[in-house]
């Protein structure tokens, strides 16, 4: 079965050249395509000159380095790959370059060749349907980078057979990833559950509650290594902004995920963050945020005072909600989302167990109090916490 040493990576943009270092690392010879020329050989020499980095900290030895990249061949085109056990994509995020790129793969590689996509937010059934065995079909989401991240979602449409879901949680978890499962939800796990994060401080930055270092501060200190004014500067806006319009689309626009005014602004004017210099803060040229001073005198009235303007127990309150609600709803165990939130957003405890301490009847009883000040159903208590 020389196919299962065999590893196809479509896109080799930071994500596909990350996922393609990982293969090889594991011992498979990673076929790696893009449909930019020369973009898959700049990959691949990124990929070596990151080994040999790592061969000359004493992380790995210089034979291993070579060996790993050796094992990364940069093919012509989709058209040009040999039979492979799984093509993984990573592709641009849009769903009918996916859909078009699957369609060319299931005329080209055997029946038995899983087909995997690395989407962070699009529909696993939408991109299947261009596949005539859509139970080949199945989300393996990586996080960036790549070869540091562990997490990786494992995503379930509803026609992905179990054999093929069970393939690619063993081939990640033999890659030195964790594998959580979940179903084809907008969002999947990481990106549904933490879109309360960055909506909670933008509106109450957008209603005056508090200047954005301090609503920062507030939540580093709950124990969130950034605060989430500064993390959505350090993804950019533009980026941040897509995937929640995503989930909010996919969810037919349910208020719960609506984009804020503030976030499409900033968008708008070209204030995307760091990398463009002015987010929600200013950059200095070596990239430090000015003007990034909290209030002392008013993070201590708003921490621990109403629920309507503490950022903190907004924000958890939501978060839980959005926790408890998927798994209501049966699309991820508590234990998955709870280790997917730890892993893929560094968060310093999961949501669910996050409620378990708080008192899930404290949670219900926070979100009444925002649903009645702030109407429209943003803050409804999920049907898990009554």
């Amino acid at each position: 079965m020389e196919a299962l040493r065999h590893i196809a990576v479509i896109g080799a943009g930071s994500m596909g050249a990350g996922i393609a270092q990982v293969a090889a690392t594991a011992g498979h010879r990673v076929h790696l395509v893009d449909a930019l020329d020369g973009v898959a050989a700049a990959a691949r020499e990124g990929i070596a000159n990151r080994l040999t980095g790592q061969a000359a900290k004493g992380r790995i030895s210089e034979t291993e380095a070579a060996e790993t990249a050796d094992r990364v061949h940069v093919d012509a085109g989709v058209d040009d790959l040999p039979e492979v056990a799984i093509v993984i994509e990573a592709v641009q995020e849009d769903l009918e370059v996916k859909r078009t790129l699957f369609s060319r793969l299931a005329a080209g590689q055997p029946s038995t060749t899983v087909f995997a996509s690395n989407t962070s937010s699009l529909d696993i059934d939408a991109i299947a349907d261009a596949v005539h065995d859509p139970e080949r079909v199945i989300g393996l989401h990586f996080f960036n980078p790549a070869p540091v991240m562990k997490l990786v979602e494992v995503v379930a449409g509803r026609r992905s057979a179990a054999a093929y879901l069970d393939f690619g949680a063993d081939l990640v978890r033999s890659w030195g990833k964790t594998a959580v499962r979940c179903a084809s939800t907008p969002g999947f796990i990481v990106n549904r559950v933490a879109r309360p994060f960055y909506g909670e401080a933008q509106r109450l930055l957008a209603a005056g509650v508090a200047d954005a270092a301090t609503l920062d501060a507030a939540l580093r200190g709950a124990g969130f290594k950034l605060g989430p004014l500064e993390l959505t500067d350090l993804i950019g806006q533009d980026v941040n902004l897509a995937v929640g319009t995503s989930v909010w689309e996919q969810t037919d626009r349910d208020p719960r995920y609506a984009p804020t005014a503030l976030q499409q602004q900033l968008v708008a004017d070209g204030r995307l963050g760091r990398k463009s210099g002015h987010g929600i803060y200013r950059y200095a040229a070596d990239g430090h945020p000015q003007d990034h001073e909290p209030d002392a005198d008013r993070l201590a009235v708003l921490v621990g005072g109403p629920t309507t303007t503490d950022p903190v127990a907004r924000t958890l309150a939501m978060l839980v909600n959005e926790a408890v609600d998927l798994v209501h709803r049966g699309e991820a165990s508590a234990a998955d989302v709870d280790l997917a939130m730890v892993l893929g957003t560094g968060y310093p405890r999961g949501p669910i167990d996050w409620g378990r301490e708080i008192g899930f009847d404290v949670v219900a009883g926070q979100l009444a109090e925002l649903d009645a000040a702030f109407p429209g159903g943003r803050y409804r208590p999920s049907p898990a916490l009554s």
